[in-house]
């Protein structure tokens, strides 16, 4: 799986993924955190997800890094704002009051360009790459945030039912992914109500990841 399959789902419109109203899993978990009025929070692989602009509504500040432009020139659209483009080595970025969105692959977001946060949320990111990037992406989510605090929702279900994306990460693999670097709690296990595509069962797990 590449960048162009992720290009191609966008230009396309073939967006399942992206939900019609702001997570319930995150409205009700967010408290779990603590966060303050305030609180910089960077949710990787962020498309234009509504979560952002209910975070927002919040007090909150966010960042963001997304692969597609398109995604994020439609995400300032739909909040209603003009962004101030600017380059940030092989990134773009995008920034209006307490928005910033980087463009570009994650891998190449880096601790200066993305500055200090204070929470993760990860509701699309760790379940939308294969095996092998996702060791790759922990790693670098760790690093790249100082092992901030972190709400994660992840799907659980039987993967030969489903070729994914999104991909199943049951409990042993996020304990194994973050267990070195957070004390991981499971807040949650929810079964929604149309399965995944049709699959079923199928639960999202959300999750606390505490550092240690």
């Amino acid at each position: 799986m590449d960048d162009s399959f992720w290009h191609d789902k966008w230009r396309r419109g073939e967006i399942a993924f992206h939900a019609s109203a702001p997570n319930p899993l995150l409205q009700r978990h967010l408290p779990a955190l603590g966060l303050a009025p305030g609180t910089r929070l960077f949710l990787p692989l962020c498309g234009k997800s509504l979560d952002i602009g209910w975070l927002l509504s919040q007090g909150h500040r966010v960042a963001g890094a997304e692969l597609s432009r398109l995604a994020v020139e439609q995400l300032f659209a739909e909040l209603g704002v003009t962004p101030e483009i600017s380059d940030a080595g092989p990134l773009e970025r995008f920034e209006a009051g307490p928005l910033t969105v980087f463009v570009g692959n994650i891998f190449d977001v880096d601790r200066h360009a993305l500055g200090a946060v204070d929470a993760v949320y990860d509701r699309a990111a760790l379940v939308a790459l294969p095996g092998p990037m996702r060791e790759r992406y922990a790693a670098h989510l760790v690093h790249l945030t100082h092992t901030a605090r972190q709400l994660l929702i992840a799907f659980d279900y039987d993967q030969s039912l489903l070729a994914g994306p999104p991909f199943a990460v049951p409990e042993a693999e996020v304990r194994r992914l973050y267990g070195p670097s957070y004390h991981v709690t499971l807040l949650e296990k929810h079964e929604p109500k149309d399965g995944l595509k049709g699959h079923r069962p199928v639960h999202e797990d959300v999750w606390r990841l505490e550092p240690r």
